[in-house]
């Protein structure tokens, strides 16, 4: 009988792999090959004055400590920045929104539709909305009576950028904390009122912790996504201001100034930072989103 039982196991794990191997081939085609390009590129020397040379590990320290270190650092703060920023107030926007839409007894779909009209718009086209009603004598200066340059000075660039981001996507970190708040039992809320629970004892000792789950999920896409942030800042202000993101300034370098081993070193840089903050955010939460849900 065991035997019997390891071998259908092998079988499940056969099939289960033949069903997995399509997936994997077209992620290593699309991300696997990229990456390893760019660190094969970001090994030479640029090729603007002939053919590109073994540097090693020069653009890196180029980068890190070298002649540009000032540049990347200054493009990490502002990318570091601004994650912090738009990811909070994207959580405290998404989660009013949520419970907003999950006490609704009627017109849900159709919040649910209203709410998602931001997140449908492409980037683009929104960031160049929003230029337009950035500008001086455009919508936000008329409702608050001002006649502040937007994208002049950097304090209101950085304020503009932030803005958009937010409205942008809140109503995605929206959608998925509604999601985890339905699957919250109504009987613990009961259970909680039998007990003598207020309606901020329920929010804090029920609804957040058992909303975790959801909201790490949130916490995480919105981090990934900000810590690549290139289309807003590059659409309403090219970097200037204060703006400039890692990703804008590798295309910026990479594209702009024809400087492909350096970007390339710059991109795989941007890909290590993203890769070790998410492995970092999995590794705080994970534990205790497993404890949460046990």
């Amino acid at each position: 009988m065991s035997g019997a039982t390891t071998t259908r196991r092998r079988l499940d794990g056969l099939s289960a792999a033949g069903l997995l191997l399509p997936t994997l081939l077209v992620l290593a085609l699309v991300i696997g090959y990229p990456l390893l390009l760019a660190v094969n590129l970001s090994l030479f020397s640029d090729p603007i004055a002939g053919v590109p040379e073994f540097v090693g590990a020069d653009n890196y320290a180029r980068a890190l400590w070298g002649a540009d270190a000032g540049r990347f650092w200054s493009a990490a703060a502002t990318t570091g920045g601004f994650t912090l920023v738009v990811v909070a107030l994207e959580l405290a926007v998404g989660l009013a929104m949520a419970l907003f839409m999950n006490q609704l007894k009627r017109g849900k779909a159709f919040a649910r539709v209203c709410v998602l009209v931001p997140w449908a718009v492409p980037t683009a086209v929104a960031t160049v909305l929003w230029q337009w009603m950035f500008s001086t004598g455009g919508v936000v200066n008329a409702l608050t009576g001002t006649e502040t340059l937007w994208t002049g000075a950097e304090g209101p660039a950085r304020a503009a950028v932030v803005i958009i981001d937010v409205w942008k996507t809140a109503p995605f970190v929206a959608l998925l904390l509604l999601a985890g708040l339905q699957t919250i039992p109504g009987e613990t809320y009961e259970a909680a009122k039998v007990d003598g629970a207020g309606a901020w004892k329920r929010f804090t000792r029920v609804t957040l912790p058992m909303l975790a789950p959801a909201t790490a999920v949130a916490v995480l896409f919105r981090i990934l996504d900000a810590l690549r942030m290139y289309d807003v800042p590059a659409i309403l202000t090219n970097g200037a201001n204060g703006t400039t993101t890692l990703s804008l300034l590798t295309q910026q370098l990479a594209i702009g100034q024809v400087r492909v081993g350096y970007g390339s070193a710059l991109s795989t840089l941007t890909f290590l930072l993203i890769f070790l903050v998410a492995l970092a955010f999995i590794r705080a939460t994970g534990a205790r989103i497993a404890g949460g849900r046990s």
